[in-house]
């Protein structure tokens, strides 16, 4: 593959990190906390009246140049350097960690960023077209967008694709240890029940604030988006008192921990756990639950910066990465369906490796729900950050 380096753009204004140098799967880093999202913005905000991003005429060659900013190895090098090598454009592929990293920055910048391309999580999408950080889709230079299934082309959060086209989608679960009991667990209250008994010690939970009070909420049988004071009382004291104590570490990427042995049971999402089970030696000894009652959504999107500099190369490049050939290697790469039709069909038939955590089971995908940024979620950050200050006692 082709070096990507850092362009030549004020360091004050992009501070730009090459890819390789973000650990695999720490793109699930959901913070909370961001800087210009606004608790309370509704769907609506997605129906403003803002500019088509492309000015330029349909037909018109791409502009040579293409700036994508996204979670670390997140693309297969080979579809990034099809893409290249199809539309001659060049490629740089920056990396973040987080949400809040990555709109922090488009938020400073004032548009003069210099990325055409982000991936954010879709609950976000709101707030960042409030904030004018992005630009709506011109769905004429994106035929591809037809390959999406409808949930994933018409998300209560981004309306038809109007702001965003889904790159792929994931939900959180746990994988234990099958020597820690004789019983198949099922719920999150197990989870609980484990570390608490036999994996004490040994536990870790996601560096995220929304997955990890999730964690309460299922356990208490509480909608996992609840605003009530009563219900996040609740879950703070079950966390921080109960939890927390138990924990060994506080992991968004669980590949380079689990080999180790210092983990016995861990909160993960699907993707990062078929990943880490797929380079394990003995993956036999190890179980994975979709826990109930609900199971986490999160549903990253690929998005056009408001003002981007290469209109064509954007919309080419989203059009690229949604063709069905290209979309099921990125399945494979990354461990995560991309909402394009057919994958599950296709990569079922193909018999690849695990294939209940790439293709989550029916019964799953009926009790998904999303994360909601809203008037909590500020003290489920809080929440965490006091988890982490007891278990470091």
């Amino acid at each position: 593959m082709t070096a990507r380096t850092a362009s030549d753009a004020s360091d004050a204004v992009r501070a730009l990190v090459p890819n390789r140098s973000v650990a695999r799967i720490t793109r699930r880093s959901f913070l909370a906390g961001i800087g210009v999202a606004v608790a309370g913005v509704t769907v609506s905000a997605c129906g403003g009246s803002h500019k088509i991003a492309s000015s330029a005429p349909m037909g018109a060659a791409a502009e040579g140049r293409l700036n994508y900013y996204s979670w670390g190895d997140y693309e297969d090098p080979n579809d990034l350097d099809g893409y290249e090598n199809r539309y001659g454009v060049t490629l740089q592929v920056d990396s973040f960690g987080s949400n809040e990293e990555m709109i922090a920055k488009l938020a400073a910048a004032r548009g003069t960023s210099g990325y055409d391309v982000v991936v954010p999580t879709g609950v976000y999408i709101p707030q960042m077209v409030e904030h004018d950080l992005l630009d709506p889709l011109d769905h004429a230079r994106v035929p591809n967008l037809a390959n999406l299934e409808e949930r994933f082309f018409d998300p209560p959060w981004n309306p038809r694709s109007r702001y965003g086209a889904c790159k792929d989608w994931g939900t959180t679960g746990f994988m234990y240890l099958k020597s820690l009991t004789t019983r198949t667990p099922t719920t999150w209250r197990d989870f609980i029940e484990l570390a608490q008994g036999p994996a004490r010690g040994k536990v870790s939970v996601l560096e995220d604030p929304w997955e990890v009070v999730s964690i309460a909420m299922g356990a208490l049988n509480i909608d996992p988006n609840t605003t009530d004071e009563k219900d996040l009382a609740a879950a703070r004291t079950l966390l921080v008192n109960d939890l927390a104590p138990t924990l060994q570490g506080y992991n968004s990427s669980i590949t380079s921990v689990v080999s180790g042995g210092a983990y016995s049971l861990l909160q993960a999402w699907n993707g990062d756990a078929r990943l880490t089970l797929t380079n394990e030696s003995d993956p036999d000894k190890w179980g994975f639950v979709y826990p109930l009652p609900t199971a986490n959504l999160f549903v990253d999107n690929f998005a056009i910066v408001r003002g981007t500099q290469h209109p064509v190369a954007a919309h080419e490049f989203i059009n690229y990465m949604l063709d069905p050939e290209v979309s099921y290697r990125e399945m494979e790469y990354i461990g995560y369906q991309t909402g394009v039709k057919g994958m599950a069909e296709k990569g079922r038939a193909a018999d690849l490796d695990y294939p209940d955590l790439l293709f989550p089971p029916d019964e799953v995908v009926d009790r998904l729900v999303s994360a909601n940024v809203d008037s909590a979620t500020q003290e489920r950050t809080e929440i965490l950050g006091q988890m982490q200050a007891r278990s470091a006692r």
